[in-house]
């Protein structure tokens, strides 16, 4: 049996990221970067493919854990019959190398610890090389990769793991510090845990410290602008959906995705989440980010690019990985970049209009990028296809991709009187009314009474609350209030709401997921927007409540089974926390914002 995936913690270095187990085993690694191969790729298979535990050696150990104060520092407590002691681990932000370090330090009485480490390079299938030192330690070498375990227990080769035992007293520490480098370099120098962890809980606290107080809900906020953070590769400013690939949206299941990339449509949520919390250092990196990656031919914009803005996000399956509990294939790649999605046009312009209205200075390359991409829109808004949500079926008129080019095309008309283009801006509200009036027209259903998610269709989808924030309708328009009524009533599972039914549309796949937790938090917003405030506090509180022991949300979640599904910990997910944070304190929110476009 797995280890659950509510039952990980996240650490990272804002360039990768590593999942800790509650027993103290890192089952994913991937280095140099978040979508480089993993060298800990048990999470997806098995202890073969590769894990680092360090764990008390007894049994009835009773485990707690948390993160030191306002940072990405863990801290593990065993507490078994002969003492307590605690394990630290983090990853220092990058000097000259690239680090995990772990501290095993204890607190009372005396504890044996069992240290197994098993190195697989390339996704759990590579065993490489491995040479100890003089001085303790090992290196690890396969191909382009190394890693260096420093530490002082002795250590020995048992089969294809490296094995070690130690007590730990009241009082007392082990050290063990895991570098990657490439492998035709020389050794770099250790970097010293003394100097390395204060520094580390020192950027952790002063980037939590610039968070204002968004009433009883700081501290959730708090700690899931900590998780964005540690999901952007500071390099670029780029912000990967999450630090995982291939965990299922349903057990068993093949709704099995490489989340490693960074997804256009997170654009200008995540935009609204960082400026309105006063992160405008990290906003601007994430505009800029965006600017870059999009440049080039308008047809050629893709849907998602990777942390550096890279196109060419092959998918393939891992057939050496058994998949989380079994869930087959394990996918690296992300073959919906290939996809058209006609709604990322619209978050490009809704992003680039928010960044103005945020304050953010305005970037050179704006006009660059509305020039091409405004008229190919012009010719393609009225095709089908893939949608939002990436079906893998045949494209279809969705109602929010539509709704979508229509913002694309309302936002250039803001920005065009902003800049004293009248001419410019009547060619774009007529565009804009036209394509106002025809979603109205076929994406309305009377019988029904509300929006549908495809022209002709009578199935519902979460995606159609966005219609009233993004100022299409307005929140008290009764086809808005309608259409919001009928999404609870048709896709709420115990109180959380799916994206879609499976089992009614054709998406390419078989049916079967978890409720998609960003959809809940949209909810949570249309509820506010729409003057049902304490329904929209109950779902709020029953969200929060979903986060796991560390405050982390993955993407969806089962009602059902009571556990978390889909990769993990889920950029969207804490995202909808802040925003729905900032919706429901009394100031301003991100919904009021965008709708009054």
């Amino acid at each position: 049996m797995s280890v659950p995936i509510e039952d990980y913690a996240l650490i990272g270095d804002c360039e990768t990221a590593a999942l800790v187990s509650k027993n103290g085993s890192i089952d994913w690694l991937c280095f140099p970067r978040f979508d480089s191969p993993a060298c800990f790729a048990a999470l997806l298979g098995g202890e073969d493919n590769g894990f680092w535990s360090l764990s008390p050696s007894g049994e009835n150990v009773r485990v707690t854990r948390r993160y030191r104060n306002d940072t990405l520092i863990l801290e593990t407590e065993f507490q078994t019959e002969t003492g307590t002691a605690v394990l630290i681990d983090f990853m220092p932000l990058r000097d000259s190398t690239s680090d995990l370090m772990r501290i095993v330090e204890g607190k009372s009485g005396t504890v044996a610890f069992d240290m197994e480490l098993n190195l697989r390079f390339d996704y759990g299938r590579t065993v490489p090389w491995v040479t100890h030192g003089e001085d303790g330690g090992i290196t690890a070498i396969a191909g382009p990769d190394r890693l260096t375990l420093n530490c002082a227990v002795p250590l020995e080769g048992r089969g294809l793991s490296t094995v070690g035992s130690f007590q730990v007293a009241a009082g007392e520490s082990q050290i063990f510090t895991l570098t990657w480098s490439p492998s035709h370099i020389p050794q770099p120098v250790q970097r010293q845990v003394e100097y390395a962890l204060p520094d580390t809980e020192e950027f952790w606290q002063s980037f939590a410290a610039a968070c204002p107080k968004v009433g009883r809900w700081t501290e959730q906020v708090k700690r899931s602008l900590i998780t964005l953070k540690a999901l952007t590769y500071m390099p670029t400013g780029g912000i990967v959906a999450a630090a995982t690939t291939s965990l299922p949206e349903k057990i068993g299941g093949p709704r099995n995705w490489d989340y490693r990339y960074c997804w256009l449509r997170d654009a200008t949520l995540t935009l609204l989440a960082l400026m309105k919390i006063g992160y405008y250092e990290e906003a601007s990196a994430w505009r800029n980010w965006l600017l870059r990656a999009v440049a080039g031919v308008p047809a050629q914009m893709q849907i998602m690019y990777g942390v550096a803005g890279e196109r060419n996000l092959l998918e393939w399956q891992v057939p050496w990985l058994s998949g989380y509990e079994g869930s087959t294939p394990v996918r690296i790649g992300n073959a919906a970049a290939e996809q058209v999605q006609l709604d990322v046009y619209g978050e490009v312009a809704d992003a680039m209009l928010q960044a103005r209205k945020g304050g953010l200075p305005p970037h050179h390359r704006e006009r660059e990028l509305a020039a091409p991409i405004l008229p190919f829109l012009e010719k393609i808004w009225a095709e089908p296809d893939e949608g939002i949500w990436e079906v893998r079926g045949q494209r279809q008129h969705f109602t929010y991709s539509k709704v979508m080019a229509w913002v694309a095309f309302d936002r250039a008309v803001q920005i065009a009187e902003a800049d004293g283009e009248p001419e410019a801006a009547a060619r774009w509200r007529t565009l804009a009314d036209h394509i106002h009036a025809e979603v109205c027209e076929k994406a309305f259903d009377p019988e029904l009474g509300c929006f549908v998610q495809a022209y002709g269709s009578k199935a519902l989808d979460a995606s159609l609350l966005h219609l009233g924030m993004v100022g299409f309708i307005a929140p008290d328009d009764p086809r808005y209030v309608a259409t919001v009524e009928a999404i609870e009533r048709k896709l709420l599972r115990d109180g959380l709401l799916l994206r879609y039914e499976t089992q009614e549309v054709d998406d390419g796949l078989p049916p079967g997921e978890g409720a998609f937790l960003a959809c809940s938090f949209w909810l949570v917003d249309a509820l506010g927007m729409i003057g049902r405030r304490d329904d929209a506090l109950r779902l709020f509180e029953r969200l929060l409540h979903i986060c796991n022991d560390v405050g982390l949300l993955a993407e969806e979640y089962d009602p059902a089974t009571r556990r978390m599904l889909g990769n993990f910990p889920q950029a969207f997910s804490h995202v909808g926390l802040i925003n729905s944070a900032l919706n429901l304190a009394p100031l301003e929110g991100p919904a009021d914002q965008r709708s009054a476009c």
